[in-house]
């Protein structure tokens, strides 16, 4: 395998890139920077920024020993120009407002709900939670992944089977719950 001279960039897009992006961008820049196969970079943004990071958000991370207080939301418009080895989409909005990022060698989306709805502290802090813990199992195993040795195809495919693998509905049942054939 040939090293790779420079780091493998990733950009995570949501719509107000203040939530689930955010997220996913510090978790990334956290663990890809002590990844041993190579460092992966990590960009956000969003096609209708806020104003501000979500406070739950930086709880959350903050929560995991991850300090994010100095972020900002961007629009996707600052990284125009720019190539980016991975552009993951986080929401539906921006998946429709951005089917084709240029300059993405490969672009996957992860779904996932934002957990910006909800309002109330008990459940924001849930929510949040239950995102973070969705960010990090996906995020995790990409991170196993050969990234920089994959080519474009492979890279799509195998970065939409991290995230399609863990929304799968168990095929496993059990035996008290099946009928008899």
């Amino acid at each position: 395998m040939t090293e790779r001279s420079t780091p493998f960039r990733i950009l995570v897009l949501c719509t107000g890139n203040s939530a689930r992006s955010q997220m996913a961008e510090a978790i990334i820049a956290t663990r890809g920077a002590k990844r041993p196969m190579g460092t992966v970079l990590a960009e956000s943004a969003g096609s209708r920024p806020a104003t501000k990071v979500n406070e739950y958000a930086l709880m959350t991370l903050m929560t995991h020993g991850i300090d994010w207080s100095r972020s900002q939301p961007k629009h996707l418009d600052a990284f125009s120009g720019q190539e980016f080895d991975l552009v993951i989409t986080v929401c539906d909005n921006a998946r429709d407002a951005c089917p084709f990022f240029p300059g993405a060698t490969a672009q996957v989306h992860w779904g996932l709900p934002d957990p910006a709805e909800h309002i109330a502290s008990a459940t924001a802090r849930a929510a949040f939670a239950g995102t973070y813990d969705a960010l990090v199992a996906r995020i995790n195993a990409l991170l196993k992944l050969p990234l920089e040795t994959m080519d474009p195809a492979t890279l799509r495919s195998e970065a939409q089977v991290v995230h399609d693998r863990l929304v799968a509905p168990s095929r496993r049942t059990s035996a008290r719950l099946r009928r008899p054939t």
